[in-house]
């Protein structure tokens, strides 16, 4: 499963990126907008220190308006995604865009017919949302297994990447399913690394290192 980084903060990408962990970066405006910088110099920032997919949103909601700056985004560099909604106008806009073999990611999915539709009209990538389901009392790691089965069935080329993941064992459980990507915050990502079990024993192995005054250099 590939990891993406779900921010715009370019120190917390490039730590992680220095370690293998990162294979894109999902970003938007929002995100950018808190850090006070100007969004296409951070995003082209981004895409060159990462050599995999960049997620770029747009911001209007007409399938013509989002078609424009779709292909303004496009010409930061090469690895950029241009990230549209799941409206009708987004699958429009999609349609458009990927026929120009640019990636196109279709965001904000709730529901296995709007992943279906995603794939139809070419989409890359399909950005089911897991945490915001699950926010309401709907399992969001079943809609995750839904879209698996129906691209498999068919052997669509969309990729599921998993959004809104809001827990390490959200990363783990859509590894299990098949989900082909999966973006989360820098703070998700480092939890993986963390069980009781290994703090307990580091610090059995600690307390037995000083009581034997053992030295490596």
């Amino acid at each position: 499963m590939k990891f993406f980084v779900d921010t715009a903060e370019v120190d917390a990408i490039a730590e992680l990126n220095a370690l293998g962990m990162v294979d894109g970066v999902t970003t938007n405006p929002s995100l950018i907008a808190k850090s006070g910088r100007d969004i296409l110099e951070v995003t082209k920032e981004i895409c060159d220190m990462v050599d995999g997919p960049v997620s770029a949103e747009v911001v209007a909601l007409d399938a013509d308006a989002m078609i424009a700056e779709g292909r303004k985004l496009a010409e930061i560099a090469e690895n950029i995604a241009v990230k549209v909604p799941l409206t009708w106008d987004g699958l429009k806009a999609c349609k458009v865009l990927s026929d120009e073999g640019k990636m196109v990611n279709v965001t904000l999915c709730f529901s296995a017919n709007q992943a279906l539709l995603a794939a139809k009209a070419g989409a890359t990538f399909i950005s089911p949302f897991i945490g915001r389901l699950d926010d309401i009392n709907i399992d969001g790691l079943e809609l995750i297994e839904d879209i698996r089965t129906i691209y498999d069935n068919y052997g669509f080329d969309t990729q599921i990447l998993a959004a809104s993941i809001r827990t390490a064992n959200h990363m783990s459980e859509c590894a299990k399913i098949g989900a082909d990507v999966a973006t989360a915050p820098p703070a998700v990502i480092k939890a993986m690394a963390n069980h009781v079990l290994t703090d307990k024993g580091l610090a059995g192995f600690l307390a037995d290192i000083e009581k034997a005054s053992i030295k490596i250099v």
